[in-house]
């Protein structure tokens, strides 16, 4: 499964997801989209959503997961509430985190954007580590995908209105954005610490 794409960031652990593809057309990556995630909902730690994005959620597990756990989906990062980090797609291919979406006119997002899931709610402030971690592989991923400037990244709630409310009320944009500022104005990449 690794195989099916070159670019896994060297920080992240690799858990490799089926739920991927190829790219269509160009395959040009434009767009970031930050989503939120927590399973049980509002429930964190365990390893509940990487069973998910792997195809292993037991739905016998919480009767949440009964409702879901057909679902085949994934993100190409996960940033846990320590600001660990996984990897489940190759930044070149496709993950399945966007469905329904649009973004400048274009639909299908999934197609040319990168997901980043955080563990997280609506209802819960993000922690430190996972903004430091998140400013970190935001420049790693735009050194690799200079398309995606400050005005293409966006919340899952921008790409999905209606439908989607995440990263959530509590997610600190200001905060994101100067430290993806201060990484660049240093020239070095945020310390994980």
């Amino acid at each position: 499964m690794k195989t099916a794409g070159k670019l896994w960031l060297p920080g992240p652990r690799h858990e490799p997801s089926a739920n991927q593809d190829e790219r269509p057309g160009n395959g040009e990556v434009d767009l970031l989209v930050i989503h939120n995630i927590s399973l049980p909902p509002g429930e964190f730690g365990g390893d509940y959503i990487r069973d998910l994005f792997l195809n292993r959620l037991d739905p016998r597990a919480h009767p949440y997961f009964a409702e879901i756990a057909h679902l085949e989906v994934s993100s190409h990062l996960l940033i846990c509430r320590d600001g660990s980090a996984l990897q489940f797609v190759a930044l070149d291919r496709r993950a399945w985190h966007a469905g329904l979406s649009s973004f400048c006119g274009r639909e299908r997002c999934n197609d040319f954007s990168i997901g980043i899931e955080l563990e997280g709610s609506d209802d819960t402030p993000f922690t430190r580590p996972q903004y430091r971690r998140l400013a970190a592989l935001t420049s790693e991923i735009r050194t690799l995908f200079p398309a995606i400037g400050p005005d293409r990244i966006v919340g899952h709630s921008d790409i999905a209105p209606g439908r989607k409310t995440d990263p959530g009320p509590h997610f600190d944009w200001t905060l994101y954005h100067e430290l993806i500022a201060r990484d660049a104005g240093d020239g070095r990449h945020i310390s994980e610490s």
